[in-house]
């Protein structure tokens, strides 16, 4: 007998990989570069698209840049590049796969400077996730002045597909924000 959770996404039948998302890594702090540059290649992938269809997908971006391996990603030719506008497994928008080779560089230069992206990152919210309090899941706003302060700063340093938006999105799936809704299961109740 399975238990049933109520999800503030994710429940709908034939949604197991949306559901086992929510489950597992939405809202769930993370601090691993590799993993922090991974969701920000996908999150910049999922512009105008649904979440869902990037995560059909994430198999085939693992495949395409290197495991998100950063150092590999912001080596990658031109070519390599052009290459992928061939490979269905993945978007196949040329800005945004030019993009994940623009923004492993600057990603490169900012572990650099801080000595990782998770310290940079994690800065914007003094290192501990901020728990919000929704009654349900339309009163989560798209960006908050952190998401606007994040993302003004990102394409200052040279990034694109990093609007705020975006950033909110990306915060939400690193876990630097805790949007589920009191209604859903994964709230963090005391």
């Amino acid at each position: 007998m399975t238990t049933h959770h109520t999800r503030c996404f994710g429940g709908k039948p034939g949604q197991d990989l949306y559901a086992a998302y929510h489950d597992t890594e939405w809202g769930t702090p993370h601090h691993d570069d590799r993993h922090l540059f991974e969701m920000l290649v996908l999150e910049g992938a999922q512009a105008g698209l649904s979440w869902e269809t990037i995560l059909k997908r994430r198999e085939g971006y693992r495949h395409a840049f290197h495991n998100f391996d950063v150092q590999k990603v912001a080596a990658m030719s031109d070519a390599d590049l052009e290459a992928l506008r061939e490979n269905t497994g993945i978007i196949r928008n040329k800005l945004k796969i030019n993009a994940a080779r623009k923004n492993a560089r600057v990603f490169i230069e900012i572990q650099k400077e801080f000595g990782s992206f998770d310290a940079y990152l994690w800065a914007y919210v003094d290192g501990k996730p901020l728990i919000n309090n929704w009654a349900t899941s339309k009163d989560i706003p798209v960006t908050t002045p952190i998401s606007d302060a994040l993302s003004k700063d990102l394409k200052k340093r040279g990034m694109s597909f990093v609007g705020s938006t975006i950033m909110y999105a990306y915060m939400q799936a690193v876990g630097m924000v805790n949007d589920h809704p009191k209604t859903c299961w994964k709230y963090p109740h005391a």
